[in-house]
């Protein structure tokens, strides 16, 4: 089961809030924002649906969802879950049964596990001992505890007389639980502890240590046990369901964190849905590199939800990426470091106007900053102001970033010293580097100026005249017939030559030509 649509009106902090996830969501969706910013608020939401089909122990009164009863003092407003809460599933239906939710509040913390006796557990569909809202303490660490050695004991008395030793019934229950841990800590049940001899909780083993019990755990490994040990026994029962940890991330360091939520993954099964309430900077590297191909990312900084507001998936690029480890960092800026850096020509104009970084570095950041979200393009000057301050930055920072590929891209047009003018100097230039990359055709423009590129964005123009103006996408000097171009597509006064450029730059997409050709002079290997 996944969900597509998501619509809260008038629902804890939010006025009229739409979550459209497309025609085909992904597995994994990520809600990231600050603290506030009404992440927690979505899965209670969640938990409203729920509560629909199943009891809970803990209901909340109308004044914790309803907005309306808060702003408005002595009204006879009520409140009806049916209204406020609307969820569609990818198949379009509404339709949601005991297994369609299954959700982990952020408050998950079980210091110790004492357990005295072995006694009937109730249907894990049924779920009754969940906690109500976001708000509360989310204690199934112990629920799960208690269904283990009540398996245990199960498997001993099997009726069929074919009861298994206590060694394999510990490591049937045990071994994939220490399989997924041994990938994120350096921790593992040792065994299951003993309830008649007033041992009853879980005994682990780190390093030389043996046999050391659950409450000797630190808060993090707590964390990590209690997640993966709940998703393992969980499963089995919810595989049709959307899944929601609130903070998987808490007491947890980064690197951990990422390793936690690439196994987390994993478990779920892939016809359910996984949906993370995060601003972790260890969950969002996972997301961004491991999970980018299975993550909607769902931004939450920055609206008012005191009005109509529509969340899509945010595009995977630099910018955006960017701007979500600064939401993470709050002020701690630059995190996002690039892999890539490609010094290529052009520079800001003498009169001030254009972007600081220069026209062609603002349009290749454009083209590729969805596709290649690790690479930053700066300009280093004109074509021989490029060799030498790319060289003087290549030395400066191969030395300080040994992780960061630093490339040259030189235009195919003649330097201004003359050189570079045959194609034996130019093959000259560029084996004199690994590092050095220079374009097919003339300069940036006989991209931008393709009549495939035109003509996405003006489909009236047609090829024969365009011709007549542009006869050698490759080789001529397009960029003296800026003007003569815009005049061609017959765009109006006040549009200056370098946004009409970089209103190109956006149709030069991974279906076209000339984004094909950039690719492969830029990111092949030599």
């Amino acid at each position: 089961m996944k969900i597509n649509k998501v619509r809260l009106t008038q629902f804890k902090r939010f006025t009229d809030l739409q979550i459209d996830l497309g025609e085909s969501p992904k597995k994994v969706v990520a809600l990231v924002g600050p603290n506030g910013s009404g992440k927690s608020s979505v899965f209670d939401a969640f938990e409203e649906k729920q509560k629909t089909y199943k009891n809970a122990n803990y209901n909340p009164s109308s004044s914790f969802f309803s907005k309306l009863l808060h702003l408005i003092q002595g009204n006879n407003q009520t409140y009806d879950r049916n209204n406020a809460v609307k969820i569609v599933k990818s198949d379009g239906t509404e339709n949601f049964d005991k297994k369609s939710f299954y959700i982990r509040t952020s408050y998950r913390f079980t210091p110790r596990l004492n357990v005295t006796e072995i006694k009937q557990q109730r249907d894990a569909l049924d779920d009754a001992g969940r906690p109500g809202s976001s708000t509360e303490l989310d204690g199934r660490m112990l629920e799960n505890y208690e269904r283990m050695i009540g398996t245990a004991w199960d498997e001993f008395w099997n009726e069929d007389g074919n009861g298994k030793t206590g060694k394999v019934t510990r490591e049937e229950l045990t071994g994939k639980i220490n399989e997924i841990l041994g990938k994120i800590l350096d921790v593992k049940i040792s065994n299951l502890g003993n309830v008649v001899k007033g041992r009853g909780q879980l005994y682990f083993e780190k390093g030389d240590s043996k046999d050391f019990p659950y409450e000797n755990l630190s808060a993090g490994e707590k964390e990590v046990v209690d997640i993966i040990t709940d998703l393992i026994i969980k499963t089995r029962e919810y595989d049709d369901t959307v899944f929601c940890i609130d903070e998987p991330e808490l007491h947890l360091n980064t690197a951990i964190q990422r390793k936690l939520l690439i196994e987390i993954e994993k478990l779920v099964p892939n016809n359910c849905q996984l949906w993370i309430a995060t601003h972790s900077i260890g969950f969002l590297r996972a997301l961004q590199e491991e999970l980018k191909d299975k993550t909607s990312v769902l931004d939450f900084s920055e609206n008012n939800f005191d009005e109509t507001v529509t969340i899509v998936p945010m595009r995977p690029t630099r910018r955006n990426w960017q701007k979500i480890f600064q939401t993470a960092l709050e002020d701690i800026t630059g995190l996002l470091a690039p892999r890539r850096i490609v010094y290529c020509e052009g520079k800001k104009e003498p009169d001030g106007n254009g972007d600081e970084q220069g026209l062609d570095a603002e349009v290749f950041n454009t083209i590729f900053e969805g596709s290649h979200h690790d690479t930053l393009f700066i300009s280093s000057g004109g074509n021989t102001e490029l060799d030498r301050n790319a060289s003087i930055a290549l030395t400066i920072l191969s030395k300080a970033f040994v992780d960061v590929e630093l490339l040259i891209l030189k235009d195919r047009d003649i330097n201004r010293d003359g050189s570079l003018t045959t194609p034996e100097q130019r093959l000259a230039w560029l084996a004199k580097d690994d590092n050095r990359r220079m374009l097919k055709r003339r300069e940036i423009e006989n991209y931008l100026f393709d009549f495939e590129i035109v003509s996405r964005k003006y489909p009236s123009v047609v090829v024969d005249e365009y011709n007549k103006i542009v006869s050698n996408i490759e080789n001529a000097d397009v960029k003296s017939k800026t003007g003569e171009i815009m005049n061609f597509c017959g765009i109006a006064n006040g549009i200056t030559g370098e946004d009409f450029k970089k209103e190109l730059a956006t149709f030069i997409t991974s279906e076209t030509n000339a984004y094909r050709d950039l690719k492969g002079v830029i990111f092949s290997q030599k």
